[in-house]
């Protein structure tokens, strides 16, 4: 094939062309493969979130707006959602993405105060009643040495994990039994 001018285009377009297109597919199967979703021991996990969920709440209490208006009856709900999860040497290491958010009632209304959403790394040890307790935790320090630390604890697999937020759609839930509202009652700001 010739360009005017005379240039060929056949041949020499093909050579460059072929690679960038092998580039982009190499890309964007890695781009899938570091965003698949997580495989976590679902027993395991299942045993290990309570402990972590309870501790999140506990440490949440007192750093809302809501708790500071008592009409509101406000209180914690946290989730947690497993990226990475190993049991070592009667240690389990949870790297976990975490959502906790402050709801309560204003006129028959759910409404949310506070919130934030950390990646952290617990370890838990198992209580000879079998329930587990958390025993350490970390999280990223803000600014400066965020992107480090997350590589550090998390690798960079998962670190494209944490790109995703936490659905807070199925904590909603939890409020909304807690203070006797149907399944449906809009979420509104405190």
């Amino acid at each position: 094939m010739v360009r005017a001018g005379g240039e060929e285009l056949g041949v020499t377009s093909g050579r460059v062309w072929v690679p960038g297109v092998g580039a982009v597919l190499v890309l964007v199967a890695t781009g899938a493969w570091a965003l698949r979703p997580v495989d976590v021991d679902t027993d395991l996990w299942s045993r290990v979130r309570p402990a972590i969920e309870a501790r999140l709440v506990d440490q949440a209490r007192g750093t809302g707006y809501g708790e500071s208006e008592p009409g509101l009856g406000a209180r914690w709900f946290c989730r947690a959602q497993a990226l990475d999860l190993d049991e070592r040497d009667g240690l389990v290491r949870a790297g976990v993405s975490t959502l906790c958010l402050e709801y309560g009632v204003r006129a028959g209304r759910l409404v949310e105060c506070s919130g934030a959403e950390i990646p952290q790394v617990l370890r838990l040890r198992r209580e000879a009643d079998g329930d587990y307790v958390v025993v350490s935790q970390e999280e990223p320090p803000e600014g400066a040495g965020n992107a480090e630390w997350l590589a550090t604890h998390f690798g960079h697999a998962t670190t494209a994990a944490l790109g995703t937020t936490v659905p807070s759609t199925p904590l909603e839930s939890a409020p909304r039994t807690h203070f006797g509202l149907p399944a449906g009652a809009a979420v509104v700001d405190c």
